[in-house]
């Protein structure tokens, strides 16, 4: 039994698919596929059930393939490890974030850490909350940044600002009279959202219960349309319906003035916590403080937090997805 085989049968079971699995893997398919069958005789039980369609953990490849994980996390610990006596912000830093984060601060933040940590060389990507989570606890990523809440054993998590959400107007719309905006009003309106598996959407509509009823019906008129926050900004000043953002993604700069046009709501205002999380067995404490410092909230236009929460491993893993 190999690291690379714990490796091979850790990502079938994400991705359920031995051609999907052996590129994440950088193999040939008949290479995984022979691994992961050796393995398998070597404990003399199935980890999978395979169908000319579909890859199914067995119930014993979950425990089996639950203690791979945690294998590989620790055999990265010891490659961690070995490091820690080197400069700490000499070796790469890893950082992922979510969608709704990722374009409105990477541009601030990659910037700051090049002045305070110039020798440090830096990965980053966008993704979902999930994806993100899983490459954190793989140790493909460092250290994510993520909407709040987000709960899982071992990782620490600290929130860098407060981020409130503001209404996004097109020319001429009635409340832009109003100097700030009822979040009940938003049930009235053509209100263009994320999709399905996006926490901010998820976030819109537990601020506004109302929209609830007007998102599972079909012919409710409600756009729940566009995969990004730019495309659908773009929506709103073509005229098609208003949407809310969070603020430093309002992007009011990048068109005609009068095109498009935000209202704060009334207080409370909904707003999210936007967080970095990483491992709490991660030996690079002085990477993860000039990444803290490195982030200016100022340059968002938000406030700065700075509260430090450590996840039991008694929590679980659930959070929304974004």
């Amino acid at each position: 039994m190999t690291l690379t085989e714990l490796r091979y049968i850790v990502t079938l079971s994400q991705e359920r698919h031995f051609g999907r699995a052996a590129e994440r893997c950088f193999v040939s398919q008949p290479t995984l596929s022979v691994a992961v069958k050796k393995l398998e005789e070597e404990l003399g039980i199935a980890l999978f059930e395979r169908s000319k369609s579909t890859v199914q953990v067995t119930p014993m490849g979950e425990r089996i393939i639950g203690q791979a994980t945690r294998v590989l996390e620790q055999a990265n610990v010891i490659k961690e490890l070995a490091s820690e006596g080197k400069d700490q912000l000499s070796s790469p830093l890893r950082i992922g974030a979510i969608y709704t984060i990722g374009p409105y601060l990477f541009p601030h933040l990659v910037p700051e850490l090049a002045k305070t940590a110039p020798q440090m060389p830096l990965y980053i990507e966008e993704g979902l909350t999930g994806d993100l989570r899983r490459k954190l606890r793989s140790g493909e990523l460092d250290v994510i940044i993520v909407a709040l809440p987000f709960t899982e054993p071992d990782v620490l998590t600290k929130v860098i600002y407060e981020e409130p959400f503001e209404v996004i107007l097109p020319k001429g719309h009635p409340w832009l009279a109003e100097k700030e905006i009822n979040k009940e009003w938003l049930a009235d309106e053509r209100l263009l959202l994320l999709g399905e598996g996006h926490c901010f959407r998820d976030q819109i509509l537990e601020a506004c219960p109302a929209l609830d009823a007007r998102v599972n019906n079909p012919n409710n008129g409600l756009m729940a349309e566009g995969g990004s926050l730019e495309t659908i900004r773009h929506m709103v000043a073509s005229g098609l319906g208003i949407t809310v953002l969070p603020r430093s993604a309002t992007g009011l700069n990048y068109y005609e003035e009068g095109m498009i046009d935000s209202r704060p709501f009334t207080s409370p205002q909904p707003s999210r916590s936007v967080a970095i999380a990483w491992r709490a067995s991660f030996p690079r404490p002085k990477a993860i403080d000039a990444l803290t410092s490195a982030i200016n909230p100022a340059s968002l236009h938000l406030d700065k937090s700075g509260t430090e929460t450590q996840q039991s491993t008694e929590q679980t893993a659930s959070s929304p997805t974004v």
